[in-house]
Formats: C-alpha cells, sequence, structure tokens
C-alpha cells in the first residue's frame, strides 16, 4: 500500500515538472531565427527589472558616495550619474537580449516600424527624451538651480528622461516637458553662481537732500544679513519723477534668490522705519485742480 502511495506521489510530481516545462517551452511567436518562448519572456522581465532597479543603484551610490569626493555642484552630480544610468541601461539591454538567443538582426525590420511609428504617433515622447539628454550634457539647469520658464518659477529636483519637476514656492511640484527648456525662453537665476543682485525702488519729497537718503539705504541694505558685504549694495540716483525723486536701492544676495519679495519686504519695512524717525517724507501722486470762473453761466 504505501509503495503505491509513493508511486503515486512520484508520478504527480514528474506529471507537474513535465507541465510546466511544457508551460514554459509554449512558443509564442518567432523573431527572425530565434522563438519566443514563455519561459524566455519571464527571463527577459525579470532580467530588465533587475537591470533597472541595478542602475538605480549604481546612480545613487555615484551620487552620494563618489562624486561627492570630488568639487562637482550637486546637479552636475545628478547629471553625470543619471548619464551613467542610461548607458548602463542600453548595453545592458543589448547584453540580455544576446545572451537570451535572440536574433538582433531581426530587429532592422521592427527598428522601422518603429521609426514609422515614431513620426507619425510619438514626435512629443522623443523630443523630450532627446531634449532631455541635451539638458543633462549641456546643463543649460540643474538639479538645485532657480529657474523661471513662462509663468512658473521654482526650483529643479528632478531631470528625468522626458520631463523635469520644479517645486515653487508654494511647495507646489510643477511637471514641465523637457522639450519647453530647448525650444523656449528659460530664465536661470543660479546658472553660473547663487549670488543675484535685486533693484528695489525707492522716491521721497523733492525737499529730501539725496546724498542722506543714500546714506540711509545703504545703512538699512548693510544691517540686513540677507544681504552680502561683498559685492557692497549700493544707491542710484534713478530720476526726477512727477512728484518724487526716485532712487534705485541695488543689494546682492544669495540666500534669497527664491524669495526676493521677501527681502524686499525686510528692506521696504526697515527704510519706512528710518524714514519715519528722520521726517523724511514719502510723497504721493498729486494733481492741482484749477476752476475756471464763469461756470455759472453752464449750470444756468
Amino acid at each position: 500500500m504505501e509503495e503505491k502511495i509513493n508511486n503515486f506521489k512520484n508520478n504527480t510530481v514528474s506529471d507537474f515538472f513535465e507541465f510546466m516545462n511544457e508551460v514554459l517551452t509554449f512558443k509564442l511567436f518567432s523573431i527572425g531565427s530565434s522563438s519566443l518562448t514563455v519561459g524566455l519572456l519571464i527571463s527577459l522581465v525579470f532580467s530588465i527589472v533587475l537591470l533597472l532597479f541595478i542602475s538605480e543603484i549604481i546612480r545613487r551610490f555615484l551620487i552620494k558616495n563618489v562624486l561627492v569626493k570630488y568639487k562637482i555642484e550637486s546637479g552636475t552630480r545628478q547629471s553625470v550619474a543619471t548619464i551613467v544610468k542610461y548607458l548602463i541601461i542600453i548595453a545592458g539591454l543589448f547584453s540580455i537580449l544576446q545572451t537570451s538567443g535572440i536574433d538582433l538582426s531581426a530587429f532592422g525590420i521592427l527598428a522601422g516600424a518603429l521609426g514609422v511609428g515614431i513620426g507619425f504617433g510619438l514626435q512629443n515622447i522623443t523630443n523630450n527624451f532627446i531634449s532631455g539628454l541635451i539638458i543633462l550634457f549641456e546643463q543649460p539647469i540643474k538639479v538645485g538651480d532657480r529657474i523661471e520658464v513662462g509663468d512658473i518659477a521654482g526650483d529643479v529636483i528632478v531631470i528625468s528622461a522626458r520631463s523635469t519637476t520644479i517645486v515653487t514656492n508654494d511647495n507646489i511640484s510643477v511637471i514641465i516637458p523637457n522639450s519647453q527648456f530647448i525650444d523656449s525662453q528659460v530664465i536661470n537665476w543660479s546658472h553660473n553662481d547663487r549670488n543675484i543682485r535685486f533693484n528695489f525702488p525707492v522716491g521721497v519729497s523733492y525737499k529730501e537732500n539725496p546724498q542722506k537718503i543714500k546714506e540711509i539705504l545703504i545703512k538699512v541694505a548693510k544691517d540686513n544679513i540677507g544681504v552680502l558685504k561683498s559685492p557692497e549694495p549700493d544707491v542710484l540716483f534713478d530720476e526726477f519723477g512727477d512728484n518724487s525723486l526716485n532712487f534705485t536701492l541695488r543689494v546682492w544676495s544669495s540666500d534669497y534668490i527664491n524669495k526676493p519679495k521677501v527681502l524686499k519686504s525686510q528692506l521696504y519695512f526697515e527704510i519706512f522705519k528710518k524714514f519715519s524717525e528722520e521726517g523724511i517724507e514719502i510723497p504721493f501722486p498729486q494733481r492741482d485742480i484749477h476752476i475756471i470762473s464763469g461756470g455759472e453761466k453752464l449750470i444756468n
């Protein structure tokens, strides 16, 4: 009795392995002289997923452990590591296909068909991908840069193959296609360095002494911790306005590159306080109205 049970178990196991072998060797379709089976398909999917996982680990390792040892900006490290990731993926895909026994010469027809498809239906995706490669190589923008594109201003946090993600001051993530950075005008506030000069207009009454105004404005600027000591702040006598003497306070800052309105507010608060203490008049638009006699005739 026990012998029969063992034979039954052995037959069941052998039947199961035979069934799995039939499933894995089932031919889905042919590619040139090669055949794509279920087992080969599973192997390809697993290999590609593993390749993507390993390439991402290598990218992060380069950023955090290798490139960080050199005097390279954060954005440049991100770009170099991303390019290495793409190269690993491309080389890995060819290696996987070759070791799987797939006839790569058969992909010539497939490449032609894809070319037609790209020409008609995938223009935007291809354009964005190529634009992403241009951005990574030329680096008109980098991760960490402060940029303006159209009406959107924010910090670059991710540059991917198809799009770039920036975060605004309101903590809103905006995803922009890479082609827009190539085709449109982009303002990069920190392309060379993060030292930016800001110009703030100030107007005072005609009765005030311009030299005294200059001294007050420069002192206010130097007392603000967000204003750089070098280059030093300066004041330009801009023009004789209709109602005021107009000056421009010019200051340099690296801390407020992503929030210039905050620096402007701080300086204006302090300027208003100093002007009040010194009795300096801040003018407002005035108009003189002349009444011509004889208007009563019009009423009658």
